[in-house]
């Protein structure tokens, strides 16, 4: 049985032109595995057990000065990633999630039939190993197995580990390849991880209580945005996939929990592109008695704590300028944003006439529907969005495009709401809520007509809700995060599908 080399070349490519590549590697797989049964072995043994991770053991044992051969046992498992074969030594590199640790397996050591067996193990293949720790003259520290157990056949081997996979598409659709050879994907995923637990600490540290809410909605509400619809068969209804958990995490600050959030899962039946992504992760939190101000400090410290949790500091890299997130950050209102990109000064109180003419002069599409303030909000994405590099909070919406928020308290032509801007991108909304139930009947029904008007992202009517703030809602404020576009942030990648471990895709065409 020949043994698998170090590197290997692209065998979905070879298969298409001859008769080696995929097809032959993977028969020949098979056979070594209808060989082992054949000898009364199991491929696919059901457990291990064992002692350290890899990098307990470079933790515990890194110390070590070259050439030492210690007598400390260690029982470790790694999915083999190099191998080269000495005669009558065998080196070979297993990883864990943890991390990589060399193999210095000695025939003299295991025997004549397992150090054959091992000969024959195949790149990708996972194994449990049982020796002791040593480094070798030249300081690497290493395993030297008394056993080498095969934990799980590979029949299909890996993608080259320098090339790598070059298709993004492939790299996206295939995940788990693309986590077996790619360190940066991985990285990803970890400071991803990272900032979601940075987050329950911070709000759990100031008194938040994680709940659930329903993922089926009978009404669409909490966001401007297209949703996925779905049907109850036993209720003979049609629901909704969640476009925001709002509604739901207010209801519970009527009754009374006064501090909650959630990290959920969220829906909008909208386009793909490099920011978004039809489910995506959205961190939202209440907090009663308090305001927009109070939530935009939760914002800075939420996002500030969590790069330095993730990454070891507050500095990041946008745009080859070094940012501190720890500094504090500007507040703007998008009228002034506005006013600046386009040479005009401009309000949603304007005669709506004079903003269309603004929007004609800087070629802004405007619906027959729109108000100033929708349009006022068009000019702000088209002249300004993208040149905001710093977070930033963008501030004072129009009360046009912010159906849940409550009036200013100095302009009843703007709410207390704010977006985190950065990097040209939005990051996060927030405001002080709204909870006089007849002024959000009313807002429901602007958006109810805008509905039935054409307009497919507007909500409805919700009742229920409406039911609840006549109980009573404390002064509270709001804010929703989106977690993929801050791991893209603090991980410094330009596309969502880099943090989000199964994007949607087309179909793959077969």
């Amino acid at each position: 049985m020949n043994e698998q080399p170090a590197t290997t070349a692209d065998p979905e490519a070879d298969s298409q032109s001859s008769g080696s590549g995929l097809a032959a590697e993977k028969a020949r797989r098979l056979g070594v595995i209808d060989a082992m049964r054949d000898a009364g072995d199991n491929p696919y043994p059901y457990r291990f057990d064992r002692t350290h991770t890899l990098a307990e053991v470079r933790d515990s044992w890194g110390h070590l000065e070259p050439g030492i051969e210690t007598e400390d046992a260690v029982t470790v498992a790694g999915r083999v990633m190099l191998k080269r074969d000495s005669g009558k030594l065998i080196f070979a590199t297993i990883r864990d999630r943890s991390g990589e640790v060399q193999l210095f397996i000695s025939k003299a050591v295991v025997g004549d039939d397992d150090f054959a067996a091992i000969k024959n193990l195949d790149l990708g293949d996972w194994v449990g190993v049982a020796g002791t720790v040593m480094t070798t003259r030249k300081g690497e520290l290493s395993v030297k197995p008394d056993s080498v157990m095969l934990l799980s056949k590979a029949i299909r081997p890996m993608p080259d580990k320098w090339h790598g996979l070059n298709d993004t598409d492939t790299r996206f659709r295939q995940r788990y390849a693309d986590l077996i050879v790619n360190e940066d994907a991985r990285r990803n995923f970890e400071i991803r991880h990272e900032t979601v637990a940075s987050f329950r600490r911070t709000l759990s540290s100031k008194g938040f209580i994680e709940v659930e809410t329903p993922v089926l909605h009978p009404e669409v509400g909490g966001a401007h945005a297209r949703p996925f619809t779905t049907h109850h068969n036993t209720l003979d209804m049609e629901l909704y996939l969640r476009v925001a958990v709002e509604l739901y995490l207010k209801r519970l600050i009527v009754g009374g929990m006064e501090r909650v959030f959630e990290i959920a899962r969220t829906f909008r039946n909208e386009g793909t592109s490099t920011r978004h992504n039809p489910e995506f992760t959205m961190m939202e939190l209440y907090q009663a008695f308090g305001d927009w101000n109070e939530v935009m400090d939760i914002s800075e410290e939420l996002v500030t704590t969590a790069a330095r949790d993730a990454l070891g500091t507050t500095v990041i890299e946008i745009r080859g300028e070094q940012i501190d997130l720890a500094d504090r950050w500007p507040r703007r209102r998008m009228i002034d944003y506005a006013s600046e990109g386009t040479g005009v000064e401009l309000h949603p109180s304007m005669p709506i006439a004079d903003v269309r003419k603004v929007a004609a002069d800087h070629d802004v599409f405007v619906e027959d529907r729109w108000g100033a303030g929708k349009i006022i909000e068009e000019l702000f994405e088209k002249t300004s969005e993208s040149s905001i590099v710093r977070p930033t909070f963008v501030t004072g919406h129009p009360t046009e495009i912010s159906p849940l928020a409550r009036v200013d308290r100095n302009d009843p032509f703007l709410t207390e709401r704010f977006e985190i801007f950065v990097d040209g991108r939005e990051l996060g909304n927030g405001y002080s809520e709204l909870n006089d139930p007849v002024e959000q009947r009313a807002r429901f029904e602007d958006e109810q007509a805008a509905k039935e008007a054409g307009d497919a992202e507007a909500g409805s009517v919700d009742e229920d809700y409406i039911r609840a703030l006549e109980y009573g809602m404390p002064p509270t404020g709001g804010l929703g995060i989106g977690i993929d576009r801050l791991a893209m942030l603090l991980a410094g990648v330009d596309s969502i599908k880099e943090v989000i471990l199964f994007p949607t895709l087309r179909p793959e065409a077969h």
